[in-house]
């Protein structure tokens, strides 16, 4: 049996809308993961972009379970000596909610090439307002992602 290949004619891409007001960080990630590498599709294949785009709002309201916030730490280097920073989720969360989110699911897509053509799919507001309405953008309800 031969490997299933698509061709770029047969990959559509739809455009998804989630609300993460008191979604919990992780559930939703592996969610987001899911759609942008389109493994929710028939013709996924691991080796070609077939996912959606989607669209997360709210992304300061989003919340982590027990203490996770204050434990987990966030590191960056600036490519010096001595050049590593580091702070809590927490923090870095009240400074820059979307790209504490965008780094969440980054962490759940593939490594190399294909996986920082996925993360361009992916787009995340601090607030309710986002510019892609005209996209048509279908309302996406995660299952088993419980808001607190």
């Amino acid at each position: 049996m031969a490997t299933y290949t698509p061709k770029a004619s047969e990959i559509t891409r739809d455009w998804h809308v989630i609300d993460a007001e008191g979604m919990v960080l992780g559930r939703m990630a592996t969610e987001v993961a899911r759609l942008l590498r389109g493994k929710h599709k028939t013709i996924f294949a691991p080796h070609i972009d077939t996912g959606d785009h989607v669209i997360i709002i709210n992304a300061d309201k989003v919340i982590m379970t027990s203490d996770k916030a204050e434990r987990q730490m966030i590191y960056t280097h600036s490519g010096y000596p001595g050049g590593i920073k580091s702070e809590s989720f927490a923090h870095f969360h009240a400074r820059k909610p979307a790209d504490a989110v965008r780094r969440s699911v980054r962490g759940m897509l593939p490594k190399g090439p294909l996986g920082r053509q996925q993360l361009t799919k992916l787009k995340v507001y601090a607030g309710s307002n986002h510019p892609h309405g005209s996209q048509s953008p279908k309302a996406f309800e995660i299952a088993g992602a419980k808001r607190r």
